[in-house]
């Protein structure tokens, strides 16, 4: 699955999400250093009735992954 959303320019992948297990952070963590993908993270939070994950919870990116937000400091911030 991997080698094919790489063959279809795919360049990053969610590690650690709100639904997945500390095993899964790990299997995905492996995941983009092997295929060279840029890593996320995300808190899945949309209210505190509906999600499962409190904000500011979930364990950061391993520092052998780069994160995707990386790829975008070159970009110019346009005042809102």
């Amino acid at each position: 699955l991997f080698t094919e959303f790489k063959g279809h320019g795919g360049r990053a992948v969610e590690v650690v999400t709100g639904s997945h297990t500390t095993a899964d952070f790990e299997k995905y963590a492996t995941m983009a250093v092997e295929f060279d993908l840029l890593a996320s993270r995300v808190s899945d939070f949309h209210s505190p009735e509906e999600s499962r994950t409190d904000l500011g919870t979930l364990p950061v990116l391993a520092a052998r992954l780069k994160p995707v937000w990386e790829a975008l400091s070159d970009r110019v911030l346009l005042p809102a």
